[in-house]
C-alpha cells in the first residue's frame, strides 16, 4: 500500500474530540520514550509530520515561526510530540464536547488550525 493509500483510510477513519480549552492542558509525549518503546510509531509521525510542514510552507511561506507553532514536534531539550495537533492532522473532523466547546477551539488554542483547515472544527 503506498502512503497515499495509507493516509486515505486513516484520514477518513478518524475524527477528534478535544475535552480542553486550556493549551497547557494539552498532552505532549516525549520523542525519547516513544522512540524507544515504539520506534515505527514515531518515524511514522516524522513522516507525518513531514508532509504537514511542506503543506505549511506552501500556505505561509517565509513564516518560520508559525511553522514552527503549528508543527507535530515541540523542539527543545526534550522534544516532545504535540498529540492534539497529531490529532488534529489526522482526523477528517474535530470538535469539542459541545458546541460552545468547540467554538472556543476555533478561537483560541485551535485558530490557527481552524484557519487552515476552514469547516474542519
Amino acid at each position: 500500500m503506498t502512503y497515499d493509500q495509507a493516509w486515505d483510510i486513516v484520514y477518513n477513519t478518524f475524527s477528534y474530540t478535544n475535552h480542553t480549552v486550556l493549551p497547557e492542558a494539552l498532552e505532549k509525549w516525549s520523542v525519547g520514550l516513544i522512540g524507544k518503546l515504539l520506534p515505527r510509531h514515531l518515524e511514522l509521525i516524522y513522516l507525518i509530520n513531514h508532509y504537514f510542514i511542506e503543506r505549511l510552507r506552501q500556505r505561509y511561506p517565509g513564516d518560520g515561526y508559525k511553522i514552527s507553532r503549528m508543527s507535530l514536534v515541540e523542539e527543545g531539550d526534550d522534544k516532545k510530540i504535540r498529540m492534539a495537533f497529531l490529532s488534529i492532522v489526522c482526523s477528517h473532523t474535530v470538535n469539542g464536547v459541545a458546541a460552545i466547546h468547540s467554538d472556543l477551539l476555533k478561537k483560541t488554542i485551535f485558530k490557527e488550525f481552524d484557519e487552515l483547515y476552514p469547516n474542519k472544527i
